[in-house]
């Protein structure tokens, strides 16, 4: 299977719409260019996972907020020029046949065949691009081919507590998708559920949830955006209910870790879990790397710091007294005397000279990073940040949920606004 599924498959990753619920890390990025676990961006995890799976050819659909994530992925993706590989971006555009932008994922592809249609291939691969997993696409597409299906679904089992939170199938014993319901209340989940397995069953997750993942023959997805559904926008919510009944769809099990980063709190949930002893999304697994864009940093210098499940990135400069289940991300600074707890650091863009540092000194300006005897807990720094001497950023659910200026509460999640500028003494 590995010799020719480049050969077979085309993977198309939605770059995601205005991510609203992931505000303000995206006020000035899309969602799949926000950093996650230090060094790596959200695109970065389903780029991999192809390139992991030998599908080395992928267009990322970009529209929104698009110039960080365009500069992301033409600066980190380069194949070998003996190769057929290629990660190339398709942004949306006005065009004599249709002056409108996306309108949703069904419509995105669609908008987009006139690019890939002068591509060979048999089938296409659609995957969301802010999504945290580690999947194996030869185990999907095998279980495809075999099912002799048109379309596959990639599906996970939930249980009774977040299916209400998802699309739920109800697969025939053969595991075809016999059925298809939006968000199920909890009163008629019991109709709903699936064999998932002794293992699963155990744990009570007994509902198959869609993970977004889709794989089309090359014909059916044409005829379903042109033909049979032209006016369609959404897969989740349009295309997969109307196709069960005339497609032979099949669902594939993972069981693996899987998680939607849609909201801030789900967002840092995910990179705290990275500090885990054995993390769920394991960054150390041989088989299963994570590309992103080689910086050439140097590595990470660390004095007098007691350092508890922490990831430090390279490039960063410690001289905390305490970091605890936190992730400190690239070029990161901290200064003497700080305490940082259950904090996601997204790191620096760049060093400050230290000619810079003594005119921000004389301007009252704090130099980039964090500085000393400051105290932060549940929150998330974003880029670029300057946090002054003796800062208190103390976040929990006593917090009501605001949008300021510097920074954002949401969930009792404390975010420090790119590129923000917090005094000395500053207390949240």
């Amino acid at each position: 299977m590995r010799t020719t599924i480049s050969n077979s498959v085309l993977a198309v990753i939605l770059g995601g719409g205005a991510g609203s619920r992931l505000f303000p890390l995206t006020l000035s990025r899309s969602k799949p260019a926000v950093p996650i676990a230090g060094k790596y961006r959200l695109v970065d995890i389903p780029i991999s996972n192809c390139i992991n799976s030998n599908i080395n050819r992928m267009f990322v659909l970009t529209q929104f907020n698009s110039a960080s994530l365009n500069k992301h992925i033409k600066n980190t993706y380069h194949f070998s020029a003996f190769s057929s590989g290629f990660v190339d971006i398709l942004a949306a555009e006005q065009t004599p046949d249709n002056a409108g932008w996306f309108q949703g994922t069904a419509d995105a592809v669609r908008q987009s065949l006139r690019h890939i249609s002068s591509m060979e291939f048999e089938h296409i691969l659609i995957l969301s691009g802010d999504q945290l997993y580690q999947m194996d696409f030869t185990e999907m597409l095998a279980n495809h081919i075999e099912k002799n299906a048109d379309i596959s679904i990639a599906t996970i089992p939930v249980d009774d507590r977040d299916a209400p939170e998802f699309g739920i199938l109800k697969t025939n014993d053969d595991n075809t998708i016999a059925s298809f319901i939006e968000k199920p209340s909890k009163d008629i989940l019991a109709d709903w559920a699936s064999d998932t397995g002794a293992v699963m069953q155990k744990q009570g997750r007994n509902y198959l949830a869609s993970m977004g993942i889709y794989i089309f023959n090359k014909q059916v997805l044409y005829k379903l955006l042109n033909e049979t559904y032209p006016a369609a926008t959404d897969f989740g919510k349009e295309i997969m209910p109307n196709s069960i009944e005339n497609y032979n769809v099949a669902s594939f099990q993972y069981d693996g870790y899987w998680t939607d980063i849609g909201n801030i709190y789900s967002f840092y949930e995910a990179n705290l879990a990275l500090t885990q002893e054995v993390p769920l999304f394991n960054l150390f697994d041989n088989e299963k790397t994570v590309f992103t864009r080689a910086r050439m940093l140097p590595p990470a210098k660390i004095s007098g710091t007691t350092l508890e499940r922490t990831i430090i990135a390279e490039g960063s400069i410690i001289n905390a007294s305490r970091i605890e289940q936190s992730v400190v991300g690239i070029r990161s600074r901290i200064g003497y005397g700080s305490t940082v707890v259950s904090t996601y650091i997204m790191g620096n863009d760049y060093y400050e000279t230290i000619e810079e540092m003594s005119m921000n000194i004389e301007k009252g300006m704090p130099r980039i990073g964090i500085g000393e005897r400051c105290y932060i807990k549940d929150a998330i720094i974003d880029k670029n940040c300057r946090i002054g001497n003796d800062v208190r950023i103390n976040g929990g659910k006593h917090l009501a949920n605001v949008d300021h200026p510097l920074y954002t509460v949401k969930d009792g999640i404390v975010v420090v606004k790119k590129r923000a500028v917090l005094p000395d003494g500053f207390v949240i």
